[in-house]
């Protein structure tokens, strides 16, 4: 049995809010969209803090690197603004992609972060001096998200053109190309033991790949819509997947069984619009989603037995 209470509703943007990401300190996560700003927020107030720096234009993704006390912003204009919490500004700005950067993700192992974007291509930063290193072709249409084995050995990207495309960490080399979606892959999530990556489509399929040699497992037709956003449990055997059709689903990890819908229609204060990510905060492991209506939510989850 899950229950689901939403426990917080914050307002304050002024347009969709794109994505969402916690901070490296607990209790504190960060927003931002089609706003002009970056936005930080108390999880355990729960409420506003501040506008964390100006953007210049619509912002894509957000990450917090591990291993370091930086905020990266990728923004629709392809630039990508490198804020420094030690020094409380914006410290550099990466300057390669000319389309809009849709997803940045970094490798500790490596001290390396990686920037997808709308041209295709992806560029490899070293995150120590934010240098980079280099940059290789996924595809001839978008790179739009990117997921990270938890090995650190393995990097999918999932593609426009309809593909997921995996590679080696170590020399970034092409391992296999994934071709069973019908539309553009708009979510990317390896498991937390390793063992499965999975995709989430425009075709509105959620899809179970093993990593032992990326066969597909299982296609489940998981939402009416695109699926934006994928987010395992960070200690429980569950996941949970948020999309253009206004709702958030549960799913166990063992058979991929749903086990709960949050929807207007299911009874909940859920989004309006188009939910566009959702992540588990680490203190309370409670979930938050942003959405096309402006808001951000808190959703208190208990899985009783």
């Amino acid at each position: 049995m899950i229950q689901i209470q939403n426990t917080a509703t914050l307002s304050g943007h002024q347009n969709p809010i794109y994505t969402v990401e916690n901070s490296q300190k607990k209790g504190i996560f960060f927003t931002a969209g089609n706003d002009k700003g970056v936005v930080e927020w108390s999880s355990e107030t729960p409420g506003f803090i501040k506008v964390l720096f100006p953007v210049i234009s619509s912002v894509y993704s957000l990450h917090c690197p591990a291993s370091a006390p930086l905020l990266l912003a990728g923004e629709r204009n392809g630039q990508v603004d490198v804020f420094n919490f030690e020094e409380q500004r914006i410290s550099t700005v990466l300057h390669f992609h000319k389309l809009p950067v849709f997803d940045i993700k970094s490798v500790a192992s490596k001290n390396e972060v990686l920037l997808a974007s709308e041209d295709g291509t992806v560029s490899v930063w070293d995150l120590t001096d934010l240098k980079m290193l280099y940059s290789f072709k996924v595809s001839d249409a978008a790179a739009r998200v990117i997921s990270i084995s938890q090995d650190q050995k393995t990097v999918a990207f999932g593609c426009k053109d309809n593909t997921i495309r995996v590679y080696d960490l170590k020399d970034y080399s092409l391992l296999y190309i994934l071709d069973q979606h019908t539309m553009p892959i708009s979510s990317l999530q390896f498991s937390p033991d390793g063992k499965q990556l999975l995709s989430g489509s425009r075709d509105a399929q959620l899809k179970v790949w093993s990593t032992v040699d990326y066969s597909l497992i299982q296609s489940i037709p998981a939402h009416l819509f695109a699926i934006y956003s994928i987010a395992f449990h960070p200690t429980l055997p569950y996941l949970a997947t948020a999309s253009r059709d206004k709702s958030i689903k549960i799913w166990d990890t063992e058979n991929f069984d749903l086990k709960k819908t949050i929807s207007i229609e299911k009874g909940y204060d859920c989004h309006h619009l188009s939910i566009n990510k959702i992540i588990w905060e680490p203190i309370n492991n409670e979930l938050i989603s942003v959405s096309d209506d402006k808001l951000l939510k808190i959703w208190r989850v208990e899985f009783e037995e």
